[in-house]
């Protein structure tokens, strides 16, 4: 049967109207995403870019890194004592020369990345302190220890790892004598106001063989022996490395400033 004329306008009327929302719908949705995206931008930064850098391999530092040791000299390193420093470079290993004191960088330094590779002696002599003893003094005053913890009872706030006399690792992580093991230390240096008093405490955060064991930690001042630390003013001062009458070997050693 034939449907009547207004019958069959009525049926083209609908399929317009439906062919008229959904391009209206189209429409809306591009104009919904097209505000969204503007919307989204606001908050998007585009400069400044970060610098390009070269990650570290097994065998170069990153890119943008201040090298202290490769192997080849002590040319940035001094004594503690004045002069040119005197421990021992061993196929193109760094070894501490018990009794000639701490050396340290020619350079000064603030906040920094560092990564240091060291070995305590394969041969086991002494016990708790006095086995494979050494440290990583940041600003020369803020110690890492280093010491063969492996079945070696210390004070716990002594033993490899620990931030001297103040924070203790959160685990052991430490590798047997005569092994090579690596610290990667964020260092946050103190800050001082004009007025010579502290505005933000240093801060350590350190990796042992890849191992989190310290986590942001507050240092509360200068590393002592005895007694309680407290800040003095200071600026950028340089990183040394102690002799404590034990040849701990160290290699690798690298800095980023932060």
């Amino acid at each position: 049967m034939l449907k009547s004329s207004h019958t069959l306008a009525a049926m083209l009327l609908a399929v317009a109207v439906t062919n008229n929302s959904a391009t209206a719908q189209e429409e809306s949705r591009a104009e919904r995403v097209a505000r969204i995206n503007a919307q989204a931008a606001i908050t998007e930064l585009w400069e400044p870019a970060p610098k390009q850098v070269k990650p570290a391999s097994a065998q170069t530092p990153p890119s943008d890194a201040i090298v202290l040791f490769d192997g080849s000299s002590l040319a940035a390193w001094e004594s503690v004592r004045g002069g040119d420093a005197q421990w021992l470079i061993e196929d193109g290993i760094l070894i501490v020369e018990p009794g000639t004191g701490l050396i340290k960088t020619r350079e000064s330094f603030g906040s920094v990345q560092l990564h240091v590779e060291w070995r305590s002696p394969a041969e086991v002599v002494g016990d708790s302190q006095d086995r494979g003893n050494s440290g990583i003094f940041l600003m020369e005053d803020y110690e890492v220890q280093v010491l063969d913890s492996v079945d070696n009872p210390t004070y716990v706030n002594g033993q490899a790892g620990s931030i001297y006399k103040q924070h203790i690792p959160l685990v052991n992580a430490s590798l047997g004598p005569g092994q090579w093991q690596t610290y990667d230390i964020v260092f946050m240096a103190p800050l001082f106001g004009s007025d010579g008093r502290l505005t933000r405490p240093a801060t350590f955060t350190v990796f042992h063989n890849g191992i989190l064991i310290q986590n942001n930690v507050t240092v509360q001042g200068p590393t002592e022996f005895i007694g309680k630390p407290n800040y003095r003013t200071h600026g950028d001062l340089p990183l040394a490395l102690q002799d404590h009458d034990s040849p701990v070997a160290y290699r690798n050693i690298w800095l980023r400033k932060l």
